[in-house]
C-alpha cells in the first residue's frame, strides 16, 4: 500500500498501479481457492489480502485527481465509499458456508471483479490519455479548466 501511494504521486500515475494490484490480486485468488496446501492457500491470502486492500486508497486517488470542483469530488468520494460498503454487505451472500471448503462462487466473483477492474481503468486511462492530448493541442478543454488534465 505505501509502495503503491509513493509511485503513484512519484510518477504522478494510478491506473498502472491499479492494474498491477488487481494482477496481484488475480495471481492469489486461484492459489487461494484451488491450491491442495493450506501454506500455498495462506500465501494466496497474502497476495490477495496486498492487491486488494493496495487498490482501496489508490482507486480513490485516481477518482479524487480526476474530477473537479469540491463538491463533485465530494459526491463522488461519498459514493465510492458507498459503494465499497455494499461491496462487503454483498460479501456475506456470495461467500456462503454451503459452498465451503472451496467457496468457487466468491472466488469467482472476485476474480471477474478485479478484471472488471482491469477492463474499467483500461478504458477510463484511454480516455483520459485521448482528452488530456487534445486538450495539449488546444482542441479541449477539460472539466472546464483550460490547465487541468487527467491523471493517467
Amino acid at each position: 500500500m505505501v509502495a503503491s501511494a509513493y509511485l503513484g504521486d512519484r510518477f504522478h500515475v494510478r491506473g498502472p498501479i491499479l492494474i498491477f494490484n488487481s494482477l496481484i490480486a488475480l495471481i492469489g485468488l486461484p492459489i487461494m481457492g484451488f491450491a491442495a496446501s493450506s501454506g500455498a492457500r495462506y500465501f494466496g491470502v497474502f497476495l490477495v489480502t496486498a492487491g486488494t486492500n493496495a487498490n482501496i486508497p489508490t482507486a480513490l486517488a485516481y477518482q479524487a485527481n480526476n474530477v473537479r470542483g469540491q463538491w463533485k469530488r465530494a459526491l463522488c468520494s461519498a459514493l465510492f465509499v458507498g459503494f465499497g460498503g455494499m461491496g462487503g454487505i454483498s460479501g456475506g451472500t456470495i461467500f456462503r458456508a454451503q459452498d465451503r471448503p472451496r467457496y468457487i462462487p466468491g472466488i469467482s466473483a472476485a476474480i471477474t471483479c478485479n478484471c472488471l477492474v482491469i477492463i474499467f481503468v483500461l478504458g477510463l486511462s484511454g480516455y483520459f490519455l485521448r482528452a488530456n492530448r487534445l486538450a495539449d493541442k488546444g482542441k479541449k478543454i477539460i472539466e472546464g479548466s483550460e490547465g487541468f488534465r487527467y491523471t493517467l
